[in-house]
């Protein structure tokens, strides 16, 4: 498929005749017939590669900026970019702590859009499963558009969309510079909003240029959609197009487009779209994994450490999980990463990782010094914060924070009016988010940053489920944790557009985040364990989220938690402390350390009601049959009809 960028130039009214530098040098070979000049403001295209030189000259005669400013990275540039933003009105200075700022998006402009999230390829079941029932069944597995959609979709939205603004050029990678794990992006957009929160997320700047040379590097493309002068007035100085947001992939030339919103998830490139559904197409041609995965370590009071690789769909826990402080004496817990793992076996067999980002993009409801500590302390300074509560004090504030407002102090709400407790609405976005940078973690692990990356020996599912699905338990082995992964269900979270606590399939975490065919994805895991010579990590499942009868949570969590991981880390030892159930292995009896943790119902916490799996297997047969279809491996279809007839005999 030619690049989209060659497809549309010819699209463009008005083009380059040159590029006026401070230098004042020009481009003679971009002469055209109309005059467009423009300003570089900051850096020289001169200095770029080649290659990325092409693709800032394409993207600004498409979009037609005022001025281009190509991304150095230095915290000189950072300061200009924040004094920009707050002069703008986009940002304030949150004075109670250090370089912290709040941001208000437009209330239409909150989540990650996964209705408007599409995957180009030139045949459908590239991109997604063909249901059952063929195309008069909606696929849950992604969004498929075509190449002429694409095309006729950026034709009526890209052409001009910059105008009178700057065009920003962020050159960053995904992962340590010059690991051999890593890979490099370059995203232009005219957001500085974007370009902030990229240097919190990613490694950006000149050394990432020097490491890139002439390698590859997967294009980003990003504007709000919001060109001037400007057509209507903005609300709370967000620019956006939310009626016209698209956010496109096109994993066969490895570009990201993305359209219309100034929220993180569908404007900072590096993250879902990059380092999960182009990243896990580019796993799958070169033979590694990418996943929504948090990656922790954690050292037993023998002072024997693991590394674990653990999936939960946005707003679950991973980020607590990553950042745990275990209530077991004598346990350690150090965070690599809180959202994504990139894994690839080593010359040895060993499954190694890296974190590809550089800071947490959290939720920040819920987080509280009794739910995350580390958290807190890491966001006490450089963090720009979104959709948050401020505190008359000049703090932050929100669901969950756990902490009285002290007397006189008053809160004002995402939606910048009045609010007190008590008001019935909440006064910070359910999806409302820290940036911050990894490095300020307390507890961040000292190989985070490895270039080879950490060795995995578990990988962890879980989700949100309040009934039915034990604690903890373990697959049989690496075929049934495949099955596992592809059966995940969860409660609907904030971090999307959905609404209410409905039960949604989500396998592997990652339903929002394929960049390929979920069939394929699946085949792509289950192929490891015919690698030669590798080392397995196990797989295992858990939930915190169980509930009994009067809707009471059955496990306490947070802390709590290393109990979970001190049984996995002894099966992984091959400790035989496990009993046979008829969907893993779980905890057998006294296994599990529950010293000094008060009255837990054991029984109830484990339990597996037979009319519960019986639905539950009905629910992921209907899921897996319909939406994978064809697509399905016989190996999962196998694990599947296994499960059945161990239910039938519970």
């Amino acid at each position: 498929m030619p690049s989209f960028y060659n497809r549309l130039l010819w699209q463009c009214k008005r083009s380059l005749k040159h590029f006026v530098r401070p230098q004042g040098l020009q481009y003679g070979r971009l002469q055209m017939r109309n005059l467009h000049a423009l300003q570089v403001l900051n850096g020289d295209l001169d200095h770029l590669p080649n290659h990325v030189r092409d693709f800032v000259v394409s993207g600004a005669r498409l979009c037609q900026p005022d001025n281009i400013h190509i991304c150095n990275g230095t915290k000189e540039e950072n300061d200009s970019i924040l004094s920009l933003l707050q002069k703008e009105g986009m940002i304030k200075p949150l004075p109670k702590y250090e370089n912290c700022w709040l941001a208000r998006t437009d209330p239409k402009d909150v989540a990650r859009v996964e209705s408007k999230t599409v995957i180009v390829t030139e045949k459908k079941r590239d991109t997604i499963p063909i249901p059952l029932g063929g195309d008069q069944v909606k696929s849950q597995l992604g969004n498929w558009m075509s190449k002429e959609t694409f095309d006729q979709a950026l034709s009526n939205s890209f052409p001009g969309c910059m105008k009178g603004r700057t065009m920003y050029v962020i050159p960053y990678s995904m992962g340590p510079v010059g690991s051999p794990l890593s890979k490099i992006g370059v995203q232009l957009t005219d957001s500085a909003y974007v370009v902030a929160s990229m240097r919190i997320m990613t490694r950006m700047g000149n050394a990432v240029l020097n490491a890139l040379g002439d390698g590859e590097f997967v294009k980003c493309l990003h504007s709000v959609g919001s060109p001037l002068p400007l057509k209507a007035n903005l609300i709370n100085n967000w620019p956006c197009n939310p009626e016209r947001t698209l956010i496109a992939h096109i994993p066969d030339r490895r570009e990201i487009v993305s359209f219309g919103s100034g929220y993180g998830g569908n404007s900072l490139l590096g993250k879902k779209c990059f380092a999960l559904r182009i990243a896990s197409r580019i796993a799958k041609d070169e033979g590694w994994l990418a996943e929504h995965m948090l990656i922790l370590g954690i050292t037993n009071p023998q002072g024997r450490k693991k590394y674990i690789a653990a999936a939960f769909p946005s707003a679950c826990g991973k980020t607590n999980l990553a950042m745990m402080n275990p209530t077991l004496p004598g346990w350690k817990v150090e965070c690599v990463g809180d959202d994504i793992a990139w894994m690839k076996f080593d010359s040895e067999g060993r499954l190694r990782a890296i974190n590809p980002e550089n800071g947490f993009f959290g939720v920040a409801p819920g987080t509280s010094m009794k739910t995350n500590p580390n958290a807190m302390k890491t966001v006490q300074k450089n963090t720009i914060f979104t959709n948050v509560a401020e505190t008359s004090d000049g703090g932050f504030y929100w669901e969950g924070i756990d902490e009285a407002l002290p007397p006189g102090v008053t809160v004002t709400s995402w939606l910048g009016k009045e609010w007190k407790p008590g008001d019935g609405v909440p006064c910070a976005h359910p999806n409302s988010r820290f940036c911050t940078p990894a490095s300020q973690c307390p507890i961040l692990d000292k190989d985070w940053e490895s270039p080879e990356g950490v060795p995995i020996e578990a990988v962890i599912f879980g989700g949100r489920r309040p009934q039915g699905v034990p604690l903890v338990y373990e697959s049989f082995n690496w075929s049934h944790g495949v099955f596992v992964g592809a059966a995940m269900r969860s409660e609907a979270t904030a971090a999307a557009e959905h609404k209410g606590k409905v039960i949604m399939h989500d396998p592997f975490a990652m339903r929002p985040f394929f960049g390929y065919n979920f069939g394929q994805y699946l085949a792509h895991w289950l192929s490891m364990e015919h690698r030669k010579d590798v080392k397995l990590p196990k797989i295992f499942h858990v939930n915190w989220f169980r509930k009994d009868e009067n809707g009471n949570f059955l496990w306490p969590g947070f802390g709590e938690n290393s109990r979970v991981l001190d049984w996995i880390f002894r099966r992984v030892d091959g400790e035989q402390s496990a009993k046979e159930t008829p969907i893993g292995y779980v905890p057998a009896d006294g296994a599990l350390n529950l010293k000094g943790l008060g009255q837990i119902n054991v029984d109830q916490l484990f339990s597996l009601p037979k009319p519960f799996w019986e639905q539950e297997a009905m629910d992921i047969r209907k899921y897996l049959t319909e939406q994978v279809n064809e697509d399905l491996p016989h190996e999962v279809i196998n694990e599947l009809k296994s499960l059945e007839k161990r239910v039938k005999k519970m």
